[in-house]
Order: structure tokens, then sequence, then C-alpha cells
């Protein structure tokens, strides 16, 4: 016991050093971050903390036009805060003026300012959750530190979520610290930081992803069972149930924050669910947990459909005539899907063209690709799931502007960052993948006994479970 304390002590201390690591490195960009978006969601925050809609609006206008100022002038459109070459004073009130005079052309209600025509700011009034999280960081610290702050807590969040991921899919500990270090160094750390509803709305998905491994590992084994620290995945209630639980909460709360990134998730988790059982039944084994899993996740897919409808807020179609008619300012199209197609088709030849001349994410693909080859693990199937929503995300909005950023796609990014930590692991080297005659680095141990001498938890396929190995230290 001393020994598994001691070792509990070194991961804990791991953890904290990458998170000070990374809050050191933010430290040097507290400001510089906000995007066109950010004024919307401020401004909203504000009004939520008891500020007037006309008062919200001059502050969001003024973080918006300071951040600005000490960001790249570049001109990459999703990171562009002020107009190339535009100083404070002038995009001070080249907003103002906007807000006058859609003010004059009757948007005059909601939480948000009326920076746009009153149906494009109805897109950030179906977004409540992330303004909601914000208004305690507002509060105490104001607009600048308060949404860095934010920041940071949504992105270490979402990096320890991953670290408990891997985790509770029986890795090893250096290779869960490694899947917290990539989160956060990855495009995922970035879109984390940023003030925008993409980082809450991504690191709840790390949420729910946990919840998917706990649904589908079966019972926890206890230390004494597995002879090992497990951490979090040991502790009483942290199987089925509890999966489950942060698969429904997670999925909830990402409704209120971006309702279409929690029904892409949950759409393709149920999709990979439904053919993992596929699979398991033509191998005539119980798809029992997966089935259930499939089914959840369904169900809250429908859930969270149905909810968007019942409140009235954008749906596909509306997104289709947001892009189609520069947010709404022509006139609809009778038919808008004919001209969204064709975008779809400029925008991934635009897209392919970029990832060849800078391979950086297709490197990473092809390493998860390989993990995928290499080692069976429950978390590969789920983190394929999060990169495929991310992938349906973008391709939701084909807009050329978001070429060069990484917000829309960036559940894609969660597939190397839960998928090449495992390369670090040794891989089993025989090919049942439930044989409990070895251990998860694929010593041999003799006939009905595990590596420390006590009698294994039942593995295999029998009651309909899925058995992994517990983590190893």
């Amino acid at each position: 016991m001393p020994n598994i304390r001691r070792k509990q002590h070194l991961g804990l201390i791991g953890v904290l050093l990458i998170a000070v690591a990374f809050a050191g490195l933010q430290l040097t960009a507290v400001t510089g971050r906000a995007s066109p978006d950010t004024k919307n969601y401020l401004s909203y925050a504000l009004s939520l903390s008891g500020e007037s809609r006309q008062e919200a609006g001059r502050r969001a206008i003024a973080y918006s036009c300071a951040s600005g100022q000490h960001a790249s002038l570049s001109p990459v459109p999703w990171t562009n805060r002020k107009a190339v070459g535009e100083s404070e004073e002038q995009c001070v009130r080249r907003l103002n003026d906007s807000v006058a005079y859609w003010t004059r052309h009757g948007n005059t209600e909601g939480m948000t300012a009326p920076f746009a025509n009153q149906r494009f700011m109805a897109i950030f009034e179906a977004r409540p959750g992330y303004p909601l999280f914000l208004v305690p960081f507002l509060t105490v610290l104001g607009p600048t530190w308060g949404l860095w702050l934010a920041g940071l807590v949504i992105a270490l969040a979402g990096s320890v979520c991953v670290l408990f991921t891997l985790r509770a899919a029986g890795v090893s500990r250096r290779a869960g610290l490694a899947g917290q270090a990539l989160y956060l160094a990855l495009p995922t750390g970035t879109v984390a930081m940023n003030p925008l509803s993409d980082g809450l709305s991504l690191a709840l998905g790390t949420v729910v992803l946990l919840g998917c491994v706990l649904l589908l590992r079966g019972r926890p084994r206890t230390d004494v069972e597995s002879g090992t620290s497990t951490g979090v995945t040991a502790r009483a209630g942290a199987g089925p149930r509890t999966g489950a639980v942060l698969v429904a909460g997670g999925l909830t709360l990402m409704f209120l924050v971006r309702y279409s990134q929690a029904l892409l998730l949950a759409v393709a988790l149920a999709a990979v669910f439904l053919a993992w059982s596929g699979r398991l039944r033509l191998k005539r084994r119980q798809p029992g947990p997966v089935l259930r899993a499939a089914g959840l996740c369904g169900a809250l897919a429908a859930g969270i459909y149905a909810g968007a409808h019942l409140l009235g807020w954008p749906m596909g179609q509306d997104s289709a005539q947001d892009l189609l008619t520069h947010h709404y300012q022509r006139p609809d199209l009778p038919n808008p899907w004919p001209e969204f197609f064709v975008q779809e088709g400029v925008f991934w030849s635009a897209w392919l063209r970029r990832q060849a001349a800078q391979p950086i994410l297709p490197a990473l693909l092809a390493l998860s690709a390989w993990a995928l080859l290499r080692r069976r693990s429950v978390v590969l199937p789920i983190a394929l799931a999060a990169g495929a929503a991310g992938l349906l995300n973008q391709a939701g909005h084909p807009n050329l502007g978001q070429l060069y950023g990484y917000r829309l796609i960036v559940f894609l990014w969660l597939l190397p960052a839960l998928a090449i930590p495992l390369l670090l692991d040794r891989p089993p080297t025989d090919t049942a993948p439930d044989d409990a005659s070895r251990d998860p680095a694929g010593a041999k141990k003799p006939a009905g006994m595990t590596a420390h001498g006590v009698a294994p938890a039942p593995v295999g396929d029998t009651s309909g479970e899925v058995r992994h190995p517990m983590p190893r230290s």
C-alpha cells in the first residue's frame, strides 16, 4: 500500500506540473485572443450578471477592440479581432455604429447586444451555457482576467478528463500523462483557451468520452482484485452506472453550450457503438454493454434534436442560409442545398490542399491509425466517434473563412490526443483481447492466477460485459 500511495502521489505531481507549465505559457497572452464572436458571448454574460443590454454591449466592445490591439493582424479571417490597420478607437466607433444601426432596424430584444440582425444574433441566444459559465469569473475579475481564467479552467478540465479516460481504459500512468500533455499542446488546448463556446463544448465532450469508457468497461475491480493502483477507475461506483451519468450529464450540458455539436457527438457515438455491436454479433459474442451504450447515445441524440426544435433554436436549414446569405443580410434562397453542397466541394478541396502543404494533422492521424492497428482498447472506437463528430461539424460550416482555424473541427484532434499515447505501452503479444492468462503488458501468468497471485475477476463475453485490464502504474 505505501508503494501504491507513492505512485499515486507521483502521478498527481505529474498532473500538476503539466498544468502549471501550461498556465505559465498562457500568461504570455492574457489578451489578444478575442474573435469577432467573443463580444456576443461577453455581452450575453454581462447581461446575465445584471448589466443593462446597452452597458453590456459597451463593455464587450471595449474588451474586443482592446484585445485586438495585442492580436496578430494577419489576414486570417477567424482570428481577426479587428480590421487590418484599424486602431482601437476606430474599432470602437465601427462597432458602436453597428449597434446603433441594428437597434434602429428592430433588434431591441435578447440578452446579447445588437451587433448584427436579430436572426443572426439568435444563434448566440441559443447558447446560454457558456455565458452562464462566465458570470462568476467576470463578476470577480472583470472581462480581461475573467475570460482568461475561465479559458484556463476549461482547458485544464478537458486535459484531466483525457487523462482519466485513458487511465479508465487501462493504460499506464505515463501514457495517461502524455494524453493530458497532448491535449494541451494540440489545437484542443488553443481552442479551449479562446473566449468562445467551442472550448467549453470540447471539455464537456471529454466528460462524455470518459463516461463512455466507464459505461463499457464493466464492473470496476478493487485494488485487492487487480493488485494495482487504479486511481479513479477503482473507486466505488466508477463503472457503468457512473458512466451513464457522465454521458447523459455531459451531453445535456453540451446542449446548453453548443447543441449542434452535442447532437453530432451523440449521433457519432451511437453509430460507432451500433457498428461495434454488429461486429461482436458476427464473432458470436454478446454485445450487451455496447448495444446499451448505443441506445443511450441514440436516445440522447433524439432528445437533443427534439429540445432544439421545441425551443425554436436555429437548425440545419438556418445554418445553410446563414452561410449563403452572408449572415442573413441577403434574401434567403428557396432551396439552399445545391449551392451548399457546391460550397462543400470547394471547402474540402482547399482543406486537403492545406493539409498536404502543412501535414501536421495527417501525420498525427497516421500515428493514430498505427495505434488502432497495434492496440486493442475501448478508447479507440470512442476516439474515432469524437473525430467523426469534428468532421461532421466542419462539414456543416463549409466556410473558407474557417480554413485556417481549428475550432469547428477541433473534435477531430481528440483522436490523436487519445490514440497516440497508447503507443507508449507495450501491446499484448497474443491475439486474444480477453485472455485472462496475460497481464496488460503481455507477460505470461500462471493459469488461474494474476501477476500478484490472486484469482482474477471474470473476463470475457459470457456476461455481456466488455472487460478491460485495469490501469498500470
